[in-house]
């Protein structure tokens, strides 16, 4: 396999963790009473279609195909959210919760790419602004799951 095929199968692994993350977003709007979060995960579900947008750019142009739709485990998680929070007397914590550990596995990937010898400049970038971005994320969402706990 060429390094500009491996790079675009890691990009790819995070595109389609991007389109994972806004759909959960999106899903968790529907679960949540606050107005202050739903405006949270509105803002993050924003941020990580930008993501996608960015990732789809770089595949691109390494002659490659973008992913174009999220995964089966994403859609999963997704469901295993709302049917937690459904008998959850608390929903917002539940969900919170999931947030965070999706998040956390994002950045997990987004780490081992990073981690990657010779990444060119421009992806570099673009993957540490990504993943500063999913750290504060992760630290904003840990604040507010304490204050509704």
């Amino acid at each position: 396999m060429k390094y500009s095929e491996k790079i675009s199968n890691k990009l790819n692994e995070l595109l389609v963790k991007n389109y994972d993350a806004e759909k959960g977003y999106l899903n968790a709007i529907n679960n949540v009473e606050s107005d202050k979060l739903k405006m949270f995960f509105k803002r993050r579900a924003s941020e990580r279609s930008e993501f996608a947008k960015e990732l789809r750019t770089e595949i691109l142009q390494y002659g490659e195909i973008p992913e174009d739709s999220g995964s089966f485990k994403g859609t999963m998680h997704r469901n295993w959210t709302t049917l937690k929070s459904t008998f959850s007397s608390n929903s917002e914590e539940p969900v919170l919760e999931e947030a965070i550990r999706g998040e956390e596995a994002s950045l997990e990937v987004y780490n081992e790419l990073i981690n990657e010898p010779n990444l060119p400049p421009t992806i570099d970038r673009m993957l540490l602004k990504h993943r500063n971005a999913i750290q504060s994320a992760i630290n904003t969402e840990k604040v507010h799951e304490e204050l509704v706990s």
